[in-house]
């Protein structure tokens, strides 16, 4: 009798324990910023169909498998898809424990690429080649591993303070600088100014004094004339700027992508061609177009309309982040959301805005739409920490 009656409540509890499990997922899923996540996955979508549309001719040409870049984009979406779900379920507030450990693997994984592991592609030394067609680019977790460190750093303030003193902004100016460094070595300029947008907006949003933003922002302006004057950037780099001034001075060398994109752009009217029926698409008149020009496909196939919708589900995303930022819990993840806000924002407006010629062109990818696997699992990684913090808006949840 007893025996029976132990047997039924050791399994009462057991079933117990799986509904309870049961019930604090769904009420996570529950609490989830879903219009977010449905932003995401809709320019997910989108970046899907546009990387099978910039890629397909070009394989097939090659005899290759003409949906090859569309398999490896689906499968590095779903993969990072899971890996930002499991960030999401993390207590965001533990990452102060453990954002040196990020940084300093962040920084090894710079150094490792100026080591004989690293690879050269596209004029830029930034990439271990994995096999298989993989490849990784430690500069975009960098990204990552930079937001957690500052947030960490700005986010405690000391003792009669409101924001960041002088020995806390020096500290983090320091670390963002030894990334930064590394990563203009390979030489990677976008990612570099990326890094400039974040210091200074996780900066402004920690409260620190406009004396020192504005010390910094001259100093930058100084640094950049520094860095031209002494002829510290690759000739490429510098053709790229000259190109961005004068686009029609070499239509042929340095001004020829900035032209083409335009064109493609142009070209697109209204409506677009219609997907995967662009011309200049199916031409390859505009190099990496499934990578760092994917705006020039929607352009041309999906037109103003499509640019538009776009940029407007980007501007989702930054208004979610933005809103997460201000329910935070604390100073801790308002910064980490601001942070996240601001690599974003940054890098959307460079991106599409090199397509349309108003700035000038760098190797930065368009975030959740463009191919590559080292963007997509940061960009997921990013989703996945804006999620948490979002997910422990309130003390002790």
């Amino acid at each position: 009798m007893m025996g029976d009656g132990g047997g039924a409540g050791v399994g009462s509890l057991g079933g117990y324990g799986d509904h309870g499990r049961r019930r604090r997922l769904l009420a996570t899923l529950s609490r989830l910023d879903w219009v977010l996540v449905l932003t995401v996955l809709a320019l997910s979508l989108i970046g899907a169909l546009l990387v099978r549309s910039a890629t397909f001719q070009l394989l097939t040409e090659r005899g290759e498998d003409p949906e090859g870049f569309l398999k490896r984009h689906v499968l590095n979406v779903l993969l990072a898809f899971g890996v930002g779900g499991l960030v999401a379920l993390l207590d965001y507030r533990l990452l102060r424990a453990y954002a040196p450990i990020l940084y300093g693997l962040s920084c090894a994984g710079l150094i490792a690429v100026l080591t004989p592991l690293g690879q050269t592609i596209n004029g830029s030394h930034s990439w271990i080649v994995l096999g298989g067609g993989f490849q990784l680019q430690p500069s975009e977790f960098a990204k990552v591993g930079l937001v957690v460190l500052l947030a960490m750093i700005l986010g405690e303030p000391r003792d009669g303070e409101v924001g960041p003193g002088g020995r806390d902004m020096l500290l983090a100016l320091v670390l963002a600088g030894v990334p930064a460094a590394l990563i203009m070595m390979q030489p990677d300029l976008g990612t570099t100014l990326v890094f400039i947008a974040v210091v200074l907006g996780m900066l402004a949003v920690s409260g620190a004094q406009k004396r020192w933003l504005g010390g910094l922002v001259g100093a930058g302006l100084v640094t950049i004339f520094a860095v031209w004057f002494f002829g510290l950037l690759k000739p490429y780099q510098i053709a790229r700027f000259t190109a961005f001034m004068d686009p029609s001075a070499d239509p042929r060398g340095a001004g020829y992508n900035a032209q083409q994109a335009r064109i493609a752009v142009g070209s697109g009217g209204v409506t677009g061609k219609g997907l995967f029926n662009g011309e200049q698409t199916g031409g390859h008149f505009v190099p990496e177009q499934q990578t760092d020009f994917i705006f020039t496909v929607a352009g041309e196939e999906l037109g103003f309309l499509g640019g538009v919708l776009i940029v407007l589900l980007l501007g989702v995303v930054l208004w979610r982040g933005l809103r997460i930022a201000t329910q935070a819990a604390d100073l801790f993840g308002t910064l980490v959301a601001s942070g996240i806000v601001c690599w974003l924002a940054f890098q959307s407006f460079q991106n599409i805005g090199m397509t349309l010629g108003i700035m000038p062109i760098t190797g930065l990818p368009l975030p959740f739409v463009s191919y590559g696997g080292s963007a997509t699992f940061a960009n997921m990684i990013a989703l996945g920490l804006l999620q948490a913090v979002h997910l422990r808006r309130r003390p002790f949840d």
